[in-house]
């Protein structure tokens, strides 16, 4: 049975967060000050990045993008939204359908298993948020990003840990990000049964490990991540069929 040895290429990036960024006050939410620290300077369009399924051992990394409305009507809306960990699947749903009501933009990007294979988690995860930077109309001016620089896009990038923690709009793509990978990993499910997709969205999981030794690696596994690799050499076999 695979081991839950840790996936050191799902590391998240630290060379590039913001050392002195102070941590969020304990008990307090997400808000919209950094976000209008950034208008005051002339930036006027800012959109919030986060990413979801860095770690996972099956199916793609999936970033959001979110431009919100800097207005107090926004941030009462938007109460209680949260980094998507600290939040349960109804109050993501919930909080889902929020963020598309009153966002300015929003958009999706993915990077497929096949390209985190080729290019690396980190530069797969730079692909997809990229993806749903380039996404967005109006175009933003400045970002915000948890823990991962885009040395791609030519401009203002504010990166620091936990910003899910610390900025509305961050928070709010932890939540679009979060809830598009686990739409997919449901429908991935019906067309790969067994392997319980739905329940684990393709993490490490004890039941994920038992599916694997029981029906082998399935065709959306992530073959560079150490737990994949290690299961196809002790135990190589024919894999299902690709989803259709």
């Amino acid at each position: 049975m695979i081991s839950h040895e840790q996936i050191t290429s799902g590391k998240p990036e630290q060379t590039h967060a913001d050392p002195a960024r102070p941590p969020q006050p304990a008990g307090l939410l997400p808000s919209l000050r950094h976000e209008r620290a950034l208008r005051r300077t002339g930036l006027q369009w800012v959109a919030g990045i986060d990413e979801a399924g860095r770690g996972a051992w099956a199916g793609p990394v999936v970033a959001a993008a979110v431009i919100l409305p800097l207005t107090a009507q926004c941030a009462h809306t938007l109460r209680g939204v949260n980094d998507s960990k600290q939040l349960t699947p109804r109050q993501r749903e919930t909080y889902r359908g929020l963020i598309e009501q009153v966002a300015l933009t929003y958009a999706t990007g993915h990077a497929t298993h096949e390209e985190i294979d080729q290019l690396g988690i980190l530069m797969a995860t730079r692909l997809a948020m990229t993806r749903a930077v380039q996404t967005l109309c109006p175009q933003p001016d400045a970002l915000i990003i948890d823990a991962v620089r885009l040395p791609n896009l030519n401009l203002r990038q504010d990166v620091f840990n936990f910003a899910d923690s610390i900025s509305l709009s961050v928070a709010a793509a932890s939540i679009l990000a979060k809830t598009a990978r686990d739409d997919f990993m449901c429908q991935l499910d019906l067309g790969l049964p067994g392997y319980g997709f739905a329940a684990h969205k393709g993490y490490g999981t004890a039941a994920h490990q038992a599916a694997l030794a029981r029906l082998g690696v399935s065709p959306m596994h992530r073959r560079s991540y150490a737990p994949i690799r290690r299961l196809l050499l002790l135990s190589p076999a024919t894999p299902a069929k690709t989803p259709g």
